[in-house]
């Protein structure tokens, strides 16, 4: 996996957690919700170049 890419993918997780423990600190719903998906994405991508990376090898 690219480190460029690593460190991109690990930042938005850190930004969706930050977002869902801002929602959970306000009781707002929808920001909580943006944030845990977001840490989804971020996942999914890192899946995704673990994946990508398997094939290389």
């Amino acid at each position: 996996m690219g480190t460029v890419d690593k460190a991109k993918n690990k930042a938005e997780e850190l930004s969706g957690k930050a977002k869902e423990k801002f929602g959970q600190a306000t009781d707002d719903r929808d920001k909580k919700q943006e944030g845990k998906t977001e840490q989804t994405k971020s996942n999914l991508k890192d899946a995704g170049e673990k994946v990508k990376d398997a094939f290389r090898d």
